[in-house]
Order: C-alpha cells, then structure tokens, then sequence
C-alpha cells in the first residue's frame, strides 16, 4: 500500500481543478485591495463596494450544497468545463467593466464557477487518488486554497499601484485557459453517473435563506434596523431557513441530510467553524482598508504588509494537521482559537492608533492561531458522523464557510460605512472609529468559536 504511486492523469486533473480553485481565492482577496480604488473611480460608498466580495460569496455558498447532487448526475469532465469557462467568461467580463453593475455581473459569473470548482478538486482525490496518498493530496489541495489568500493582497496590491485594476483579472486568464486544456486531457470518469430528482424548491429555500439574510446585514450599512431593507430581508432569510430544514426532514431525497447537525459535538464544531471564518473574511476587509485610508499607505504596501500573516497561515496548516495526528485535535485547536482571541482582543483595544509594524506583527500572530485550529476544527467535527453522513457534513462545513465570509465582510463593511457617513471628525478618524468597532464585533465571534469548541468537548466527554 505504501508504495502505490499516483497516476500523472490524476495528478494533471487534480492540477486543472486546483488551478482554478486558487483563482477563484485570488481574484476575492485581491479585490479587498481595489475597494478604495473602485470607490473613487465608480463613486461608490464601502457598504456599496463590498458587494464585489459579498455578492461572489453569496453564491458560492449557493451553490456547494448542491456539489454532491452534481457529481451523482453528471460527468466530472462536464462538471469541470462548465465552471472554468463561467470563471472565464467572468474574468473577461469584469477586465471590460466599464460600470460598477458590470464588475458585480463578472463576480456573479465566477462565483458559480468557483462553487462547481472547490468540491471539484476534492472529489477527484478522494476517488481517484490511492488510499494511502489520499492524506497527503488533501494536504495539497488544502494547501492551493489557503496559498490564495497569501498572494491575493500582495498580487492585487502590485497591480493597482502599478498597473491598473484590471489587470488583476487580465493575468489570470491565461492560467485559466491552461487549466482548461488540462482538464480537458486528465480528468477522466470513475464512478457512473445515475439519474436523480433535482429538488427545486430546497434550492430555492437556500437561496432565499442566504439572500434574506446577507442582504439585511450589508444594508445596514445604510439603512435603520427595523427598515424592510434589513429586518424585512433577515425575516425572510430565517423564514427560508426554517422552510429548508422542514422540507430536508420530509423529503426522501435532500440536499444535504440535516441528521449531521443532531451529533451535538458535530454541530459545536460547525459553529466554531462558522464564527471562526467570519473572523477571517472580515478582518481581509478590514486590515486592507485602515492600511489605506487610515495608515495612508498605497494599495501594494497594503498587500506587503498582510503578506508573511497569510504565508504564515497556510504554513501552518500542515504543522496543525501533524500535531493532530500526533497528540489528537484538542491542543491545536485550543492554541490557535486563544491566539486568535489574544490577536483580536489587542487590535480592537488600540484600533485608533495602530501602526504598520503593529498590524503586521498582529496579524502574524492571527494567522497562526488561523492555521493551526481551521483545518482541525473541519477534520475532527466531521470524525463524529458516520459514514453515510460525512459527504452531508462536509457539504454543510463548506456552504457555511462560504456564507460565514460573506456575512463577515457584509457586517464589518456596514460598521465602517456607518462610521464613515457621520459628520465629525475626517475620513481618516471615522475609519479608525469605525474600523475599532468592527474588530469588537471579531473579537466576540472569535471568543464564542472558542466556547463552541469548549462545548464540544465537553459533550464529548459526557
């Protein structure tokens, strides 16, 4: 078993596949840069301009509930084509945008492109790849998608110092087009296709779940609590939740099996997960921004300084994997989420008057707690389900983590906007005012990620 070699078909499809998943992590943390920038030039305000991650997010996590449901119906190989020339065609779209609702229209197209990409990659591993390699090519293909939040900031900063915006997205589409041709030769069929149902209307419900609801927290930015634009939308949302999860208990056929979330230790680590990510995806728009128009820095030191954090981050991915192997999940997951917490509680005490140096070695020390609890809070809240509901829990770890970064940076941007559109002091002092407050909000997420996994643990026990 041990000297089972990976085929190079399967190694080139797994390339393919992870090619355009890194682009898909690239182009979003990038745009987090061009915000300031695309304020100015589309004269939009920051709860307008977050919608280019928002929005991208929204669907992502739209469509990854339905990943399972795509692989059982249709060839890899089609699955595969379709999404890397949606990803494509929005990429070309939003380098030709001449207005704002265009370069929304170009995030929306990739976004379900990246939602058929990211379980793409890991289908292909888990069914193609021998059972002795399959540890270490998850290890790659987790791997490939935390290596785009390193580059992102850096590869969007240098291009809108330099260059234009635009070539953010003119860069990648070459790498996409290779990606394609090596899809095309590699990925080949394994397991048959059957045909099934499509539930329509559970689909629906979730995308007026997280419609409802991510659109209520980034208008807050602008409108009153008790407006129809932001209460009227989460009612909503809640309402399509509670539809979904009374329809998945009563339909033969489900999306996603909801008995996952019945495994109490299972569902502490989803919402450690969940808050977990909302701390991630909010603090790469807040950092980026206080950076700039706080900090006055240009977009491309911007990226320098969020750089080694990120690096650090993906690094230690594997590191926290070993020390789970090793010594079980407990430590690194209780050392990361405490240095999380440690990080946050330290940025939103001095928000006012953080410099460079500061946020560069806070953010460090963020990301490391990041790297050694995310990946281990996903592989040992999935350790609690049986077999039959692992793909089901899988599915609801990646549709949340989705959704938890699209809330994120919905609910700091709206902070940030809202102290940004008061009348005193300047732009520089709101944003500070702003940007404290909001890491307040991160730091209560991240304590109560800590107190989930407190809570799974001691559910374990008993």
């Amino acid at each position: 078993m041990a000297t089972e070699k990976i085929s190079p078909r399967v190694v080139g499809a797994v390339l393919a596949t992870g090619l355009m998943s890194l682009s898909g992590v690239i182009v979003e943390t990038a745009m987090n840069i061009t915000f300031p920038t695309l304020m100015r030039q589309f004269h939009v305000t920051t709860g307008t301009v977050q919608w280019m991650t928002t929005l991208y997010l929204l669907i992502v996590a739209c469509i990854v509930p339905v990943s399972s449901y795509l692989k059982r119906r249709f060839r890899l190989r089609q699955l595969f084509v379709v999404a890397n020339l949606l990803f494509i065609v929005g990429l070309a779209v939003d380098a030709c945008a001449t207005s704002f609702p265009w370069l929304l229209a170009g995030r929306a197209i990739q976004g379900f492109g990246t939602g058929i990409a990211l379980p793409l990659m890991f289908n292909i591993i888990l069914e193609q790849v021998p059972l002795s390699r399959i540890g270490m090519m998850t290890g790659i293909g987790t791997l490939i998608t935390a290596v785009g939040p390193a580059i992102g900031p850096t590869y969007g900063g240098i291009l809108v110092t330099h260059l234009n915006w635009r070539y953010i997205f003119w860069i990648l589409l070459p790498f996409l087009v290779i990606s394609f041709f090596v899809g095309v030769l590699t990925i080949k069929q394994v397991a048959p296709t059957t045909k099934e149902r499509f539930d329509w209307l559970s689909m629906l419900e979730v995308v007026v779940t997280f419609t409802g609801l991510i659109f209520g927290f980034s208008s807050l930015s602008d409108q009153p609590l008790l407006s129809w634009s932001v209460g009227g939308s989460i009612i909503i949302g809640l309402l399509g939740l509670l539809a979904f999860v009374h329809r998945s208990q009563h339909e033969s056929q489900p999306l996603i099996h909801l008995a996952a979330v019945k495994n109490r230790p299972f569902a502490w680590h989803l919402s450690a997960f969940f808050l977990m990510q909302i701390t991630a995806l909010g603090l790469s728009f807040v950092l980026p921004n206080y950076l700039q128009l706080v900090n006055q820095q240009t977009a491309f030191t911007a990226g320098l300084v969020v750089l080694p954090g990120a690096l650090i981050g993906a690094a230690f991915s594997p590191i926290g994997g070993q020390i789970l192997d090793r010594f079980g999940a407990k430590k690194p997951i209780a050392l990361g989420l405490s240095l999380v917490v440690v990080m946050l509680l330290i940025m939103a005490t001095f928000a006012r008057s953080l410099s460079v140096v500061a946020i560069l070695g806070l953010y460090l020390g963020y990301m490391v707690g990041v790297g050694l609890a995310f990946g281990n809070i996903m592989t040992a809240g999935l350790k609690y389900l049986s077999a039959d509901l692992k793909a089901d829990g899988n599915a609801l770890m990646n549709a949340m983590q989705q959704f938890a970064g699209a809330m994120g940076t919905a609910i700091v941007s709206a902070i940030v906007a809202t102290s940004q559109a008061g009348h005193v002091g300047s732009t520089m002092t709101k944003t500070a005012v702003g940007s404290q407050w909001a890491l307040v909000v991160l730091l209560i997420a991240g304590t109560f990620s800590l107190l989930a996994m407190l809570s799974a643990w001691h559910s374990d026990r008993r």
